[in-house]
């Protein structure tokens, strides 16, 4: 692990204590490691995930900031851009450069100026607005286009377990 990536994970963890970001609150798993990030994303109003508190892990690389951390969910939840175990599919947490399948500009890719907070709004725009047409979980894509309805029930479902899980 890099004294860069130390300073950098504590000076931002120190900065989201000192003004914390609407919509989540981030710390760490263990006190010893600061690579290892919990994070409770509240569901954005006026979305379907309204009112869930979705917990996730934030795992940086050793080389971090150079490359993206993992960030998945814990907490159960049904949207196209979440890999089915949990896994977060956006742009910002891919690698950086040209994407090898050509659907993603490098400049929407992994870049060593994002932080935690840029992450987290990125995630958080993520569920209020899926992308259907490049999904990580295929069975929500294809639910949320041809059965709204059926997605909007389990997306509920969803939002109410969390719901129990944090109280």
């Amino acid at each position: 692990m890099t004294d860069q990536a130390v300073l950098l994970l504590r000076n931002q963890l120190r900065d989201l204590t000192r003004n914390p970001i609407e919509g989540f609150s981030a710390g760490l798993v263990d006190d010893s490691n600061v690579l290892q990030w919990q994070v409770t994303i509240m569901g954005p109003p006026d979305t379907l995930y309204e009112g869930g508190f979705f917990t996730a892990t934030m795992t940086f690389p050793k080389d971090y900031p150079n490359k993206p951390p993992d960030v998945k969910f814990k907490s159960e939840i049904w949207h196209p851009n979440v890999y089915p175990d949990g896994r977060v599919c956006i742009s910002i947490l891919h690698d950086a450069g040209d994407d090898p399948m050509g659907y993603e500009c490098a400049s929407e890719r992994w870049s060593p100026v994002q932080t935690v907070e840029t992450i987290m709004l990125s995630i958080i725009s993520m569920l209020s607005s899926p992308n259907d047409e490049s999904p990580a979980n295929i069975d929500a894509a294809k639910m949320f286009r041809e059965d709204y309805a059926g997605f909007k029930k389990r997306v509920a479902r969803c939002v109410r377990k969390s719901q129990e899980e944090c109280f």
